[in-house]
């Protein structure tokens, strides 16, 4: 197995944001919202996305439930910029309902067991401690508050990686394909995820691989867990 080799957690670069907002992810993307809305009860009214990137996940979401606010929460500035691009061509009343934040986990000013729903995608390979993520869950998560991770998974050898980035990213930028590769390099496996969880009472949580480069986590918190 490849051994992980972490790398920046902010995608801080304009080039690099620029890339990423105009990468066509609607597959992957679409494939993480029907998950997201299979697992998460309609009547959701809060829900905070950790790594929100351009907002399409977010937006995503809005759409499908019209009475759904969203914290999209990101460190990357340029990547916020996209966000607001994106949000700027939306429909008022859908983008009024979606508030951008410009932060690093940990944060510290996140509300606690404020959101009935905790998503994220594509930020736990970024984060050289991995617990940052899962400790803001059990903190910013109210009793019952449905958590959906899709994250990369990281395979095999470096040949293996170069082929994914070949099969799924051939005609994007160079520095888009630099960035797959590093960040496939940087993910965890199924079984690294499952020891991460455990530590915070987490070990009944589901993990999943769902496609060839991406693996999903789906649990609830319980009402222990929300007061940790």
């Amino acid at each position: 197995m490849m051994q992980r080799v972490p790398e920046p957690e902010l995608m801080d670069a304009v080039e690099q944001a620029e890339a990423y907002a105009a990468a066509d992810f609607s597959s992957p993307n679409g494939a993480f919202v029907e998950q997201v809305l299979a697992a998460m009860p309609r009547s959701t009214q809060r829900l905070l996305d950790l790594g929100c990137g351009p907002a399409d996940i977010c937006i995503r979401l809005a759409r499908a439930l019209p009475r759904l606010t969203v914290d999209a929460l990101d460190g990357s500035r340029p990547m916020l910029d996209c966000a607001r691009r994106a949000l700027g061509a939306e429909p008022r009343d859908l983008s009024t309902r979606i508030r951008l934040l410009e932060r690093q986990l940990p944060d510290p000013t996140l509300e606690r067991q404020a959101y009935d729903a905790v998503t994220s995608n594509s930020l736990l390979h970024h984060l050289h401690d991995p617990q940052v993520l899962w400790q803001t869950v059990t903190k910013v998560a109210s009793p019952g508050a449905t958590v959906i991770v899709m994250d990369l998974l990281r395979p095999d050898s470096t040949s293996a990686a170069e082929a994914i980035v070949a099969r799924y990213a051939a005609d994007e930028p160079e520095v888009l394909k630099q960035d797959f590769y590093n960040s496939l390099r940087a993910a965890f496996t199924p079984d690294e995820v499952r020891a991460q969880l455990a530590e915070v009472g987490f070990s009944h949580w589901a993990v999943t691989v769902v496609s060839d480069r991406h693996l999903l986590v789906c649990g609830r918190v319980s009402a222990d867990q929300a007061a940790l």
